[in-house]
């Protein structure tokens, strides 16, 4: 099987053009595989690149653990510069399909007439609790809900509770934005799974832990579901902004800061779709031996 390496400011999967060769067996099995940074190629998951009746490609992504996911903002960056490098459809604007639907995507061409960053059309925020889905609030809008977390006896975050505010967004994939003053490792590694793995999310959720630098300039940690923590994370740099906006932080245009490099998210204020503009690279190519 062929694949392809790519990222997106740091958020890295393995690509399958399944328009050139077969849909993979055994696909969960597969994303585990590939994707452990010791015995495999290492990434955050697995994605294919699949023929669409309904636009230009579709993208297909499973996590690190082998779950299947609705989409990624990053990764769907790279969906796209992989149909234009490599002449699915060579155009600057594209359609990809994917588990949240279909959205546009803008496409930058660089000097050596390879896509080098993607603006895409994330779509409008869902925030309707059971729609995100959580039970945090019976119906309407989750912004700084009270939200106690019982730690662990091996923990280092102090009290054996810790209450944190939650605002929930889902951009087609359920996140929990929290704003906190440092976004340190204790906070992201032991407190982001257990909120990710918490009964209050049903389909369990993306953590995000932010640092406000200015109404306009945050920095944003991830503890991706189904990954761990990630080096950035699309739908959840989108889920920020909104979340920005919503709890009076932060204006509708905002330049985030993840581990892996900048993106640029602008909540539009007359659509209510969020736009999102980040890099797409390619860093290798290889063959996977399945036996």
């Amino acid at each position: 099987m062929k694949f392809i390496k790519m990222h997106g400011a740091g958020n890295d999967y393995v690509y399958v053009d399944c328009f050139s060769q077969p849909v993979p067996e055994n696909l969960p099995e597969l994303a585990r595989d590939i994707s452990h940074r010791h015995f495999g190629v290492g990434a955050d998951g697995l994605i294919l690149v699949r023929p669409s009746e309904v636009a230009d490609a579709r993208m297909q992504m499973f996590n690190a653990d082998g779950s299947e996911s609705e989409m990624c903002g990053n990764g769907i960056r790279c969906v796209a510069k992989l149909v234009h490098d490599h002449g699915i459809a060579v155009k600057d604007r594209l359609k990809i399909e994917s588990g949240a639907g279909v959205l546009d995507l803008q496409l930058s061409v660089g000097q050596d007439g390879k896509v080098d960053r993607v603006t895409v059309d994330m779509g409008a925020p869902i925030l309707n609790a059971p729609d995100i889905p959580t039970t945090l609030a019976p119906s309407g809008p989750v912004i700084n809900v009270p939200f106690m977390v019982t730690l662990p006896t091996n923990h280092h975050l102090g009290n054996a509770k810790m209450t944190v505010e939650a605002t929930c967004v889902s951009m087609g994939n359920p996140h929990c934005v929290i704003f906190v003053d440092r976004a340190t490792d204790e906070l992201v590694l032991e407190l982001g799974p257990l909120i990710e793995n918490d009964a209050r999310f049903p389909r369990r959720v993306n953590v995000e832990f932010v640092e406000i630098i200015s109404p306009t300039e945050v920095r944003q940690r991830t503890w991706e579901r189904g990954s761990g923590e990630t080096w950035a994370c699309g739908t959840g740099a989108s889920a920020v902004c909104v979340a920005g906006v919503l709890t009076g932080k932060t204006e509708r245009r905002i330049l985030n800061h993840l581990l892996g490099g900048d993106l640029i998210l602008d909540w539009d204020a007359e659509t209510e779709h969020v736009m999102m503009t980040g890099p797409a690279t390619e860093v290798f190519q290889g063959e996977w031996g399945m036996s």
